[in-house]
C-alpha cells in the first residue's frame, strides 16, 4: 500500500472521530454527519485510484444501485421510522462484514496464514451474520410485520444454547482446518443465532437491542479491517463497536435493567411485553375547553412527549400551543425521558424537526425536581415513562426503570386515544388519580382543538 494511501485512510480516520465528536451535540450534528459521510466516500474511492480492480463494471453497478437506494430510503423515511432505517443499515453493514470474510477465507484456504487472522475472520462470519439477521428481526417488530410481543417457544433456550456451543465448535475449525464449507456453516449459523437472540425481546426493548447489535456490526467491521490490513475499517469500527457498547449500557440503565435481563427476560416474564388490553375502569375525562382553562391560568407547565405524539404527526401544533403560552406568561418546558420515542434521542429530534427552540427541551434528571412545582404536567403520546409502577409495584416489566415525576404535579393531563396501556403491557394508576384528567382523541386532531380553545379564552 503506497505511503500517501495510507496517510489518506489515515485523514480519513481522523474525519471519523471529528465526525462522531460533531454528532455529540445538537449544533454541530449537521457537520459531524456531513463530515463522516466525506471520508467515507474517498475511502471508498481511494482503492479505485492505487489497485489493479477486477470487475470494475459490477463494482461501480453495486456503487450506484446501493447509493440509489440509499438516498432514496433517506428522502422518503418519515422521522418516526428513523429506527427501523437504523436498523436495516445496521443490518447490511454485519452482512457485509461477513460475506467479505468469506471471501477472504477462501483465500485463506489455498495459502499459510497467522491463526490470529483466523480468529478475526471467524468472529467476523459468525457476529457480522449474529448482526444482520437480528437487526432484521428488530426491523419488523419495528415496522410491525409481525407481533413487537416477545416471541417465544418450548425449547427456545436449549436452542439458543445448542446454536452458540456449536459456533463455538465452527469457529474452532475454521482455525485449525479452515473451508470454505465450514465458514459458510458458520455463517447460516450465525443467522439462526441472530434471529433466537431478538424474538424474546419485546416492546421496548427492541431500540436496546438496536444499540447492541450496532456495536456487533462495529466489532466485524474492526474484525474485518485486522484481516484486511485496513486502518480505516479497523478505526471505524472501533469507533461504532465502542460508541454502540457505551449507548447500550447508558439505555439499559435508563431502564433500570440489565442488558441480560433486556436480552432474556422474556424467558422469565421480566421482558416489556408489548400493547395489552385496553383497560374499562373508569377515569376523569375532560374536553378541550376545560384543558384550555386549566392551561391558560397554569404559571408552570410541563410537556411530556412520547412516541405517540409523533406518529400522530401533532408536534408541530404542540409547538404552537407552547408558543401561545409562554406569550401569555407561563413558564413551559418539556421534559425528555432518556428513553422516550424509539431511540437515543429520537424525541429530542421528533421535536427538532417542529422547530422547538433546543434550549426548551429538559433532560429527566434536570427536571425531575421541578415537576412538585408545576400547575399542569400535560403527556402527549407518552405512558410507560410517567407509570409509578416503576417505584410502587415490584414485579412490574418496568419497575426499577427512572420515570419523569408527573405524578408529583398538582394537575395531569393525559391525551390517549384509549385506554389501552403503553409497551410494558401493564395499566399506569396514574391514569385513576383525582388530580389526573384525560383528553381522548387523535391526539393531531386533539391538539389542534386545544390550541383553538386556549386562542379564544
Amino acid at each position: 500500500m503506497p505511503i500517501w494511501v495510507q496517510l489518506v485512510y489515515l485523514l480519513c480516520a481522523v474525519a471519523f472521530i471529528l465526525a462522531l465528536k460533531g454528532l455529540s451535540g445538537p449544533k454541530t450534528a449537521r457537520g459531524g454527519n456531513l463530515i463522516g459521510a466525506a471520508a467515507a466516500v474517498v475511502a471508498c474511492a481511494v482503492p479505485f485510484l492505487y489497485l489493479d480492480l477486477d470487475h470494475v463494471g459490477l463494482i461501480l453497478g453495486a456503487v450506484v444501485v446501493g447509493s440509489a437506494g440509499g438516498a432514496y430510503g433517506a428522502r422518503v423515511v418519515q422521522m418516526t421510522q428513523m429506527p427501523q432505517m437504523v436498523a436495516l443499515f445496521n443490518g447490511v453493514g454485519g452482512g457485509a462484514a461477513a460475506l467479505v470474510a468469506l471471501l477472504e477465507l477462501e483465500h485463506m484456504v489455498e495459502e499459510e496464514v497467522p491463526v490470529f487472522f483466523l480468529v478475526a475472520t471467524a468472529f467476523t462470519i459468525v457476529v457480522g451474520s449474529v448482526s444482520f439477521a437480528g437487526s432484521v428481526v428488530t426491523f419488523a417488530k419495528l415496522q410491525e410485520l409481525m407481533s413487537s410481543r416477545p416471541v417465544v417457544f418450548p425449547g427456545l433456550p436449549i436452542a439458543f444454547g445448542g446454536s452458540l456451543l456449536a459456533a463455538v465448535v465452527l469457529s474452532v475449525l475454521v482455525v485449525s482446518d479452515p473451508t470454505m464449507l465450514v465458514g459458510i456453516l458458520l455463517g447460516l449459523l450465525g443467522l439462526a443465532i441472530g434471529v433466537l437472540l431478538v424474538l424474546p425481546v419485546g416492546g421496548a426493548d427492541v431500540p436496546i437491542v438496536i444499540s447492541l447489535l450496532n456495536a456487533f456490526t462495529g466489532l466485524t467491521v474492526a474484525a474485518g479491517g485486522y484481516v484486511l490490513q485496513n486502518t480505516v475499517l479497523l478505526v471505524a469500527g472501533t469507533l461504532v463497536g465502542a460508541a454502540g457498547t457505551f449507548l447500550t449500557l447508558l439505555m439499559a440503565g435508563a431502564m433500570g435493567r440489565s442488558v441480560a435481563n433486556i436480552l432474556f427476560g422474556a424467558l422469565k416474564g421480566g421482558s416489556t411485553l408489548g400493547a395489552g388490553e385496553a383497560s374499562d375502569r373508569p377515569v376523569k375525562s375532560a374536553g378541550p375547553e376545560d384543558v384550555a382553562i386549566m392551561l391558560a391560568y397554569a404559571e408552570r407547565v410541563i410537556i411530556v412527549p412520547g412516541y405517540g405524539l409523533a406518529v400522530a404527526q401533532a408536534q408541530h401544533t404542540l409547538r404552537e400551543l407552547v408558543d401561545v403560552l409562554i406569550e401569555r406568561g407561563a413558564d413551559v418546558d418539556y421534559a425528555i425521558h432518556p428513553v422516550a420515542g424509539r431511540m437515543p434521542g429520537h424525541m429530542n429530534v421528533l421535536l427538532a424537526e417542529a422547530q422547538v427552540p433546543y434550549e426548551q427541551l429538559i433532560e429527566m434528571d434536570e427536571i425531575n425536581g421541578d415537576f412538585k412545582d408545576a400547575d399542569v404536567v400535560l403527556v402527549v403520546g407518552a405512558n410507560d415513562v410517567v407509570n409509578p409502577a416503576a417505584k410502587t409495584t415490584p414485579g412490574a416489566p418496568i419497575y426499577g426503570m427512572p420515570i419523569l415525576n408527573a405524578d408529583e404535579a398538582k394537575q395531569v393531563v393525559f391525551m390517549k386515544r384509549s385506554m389501552r396501556p403503553g409497551f410494558a403491557g401493564i395499566e399506569n394508576e396514574l391514569l385513576f388519580e383525582p388530580n389526573t384528567t384525560l383528553l381522548f382523541g387523535d391526539a393531531k386532531d386533539s391538539m389542534g382543538k386545544l390550541l383553538s380553545s386556549v386562542k379564544s379564552l
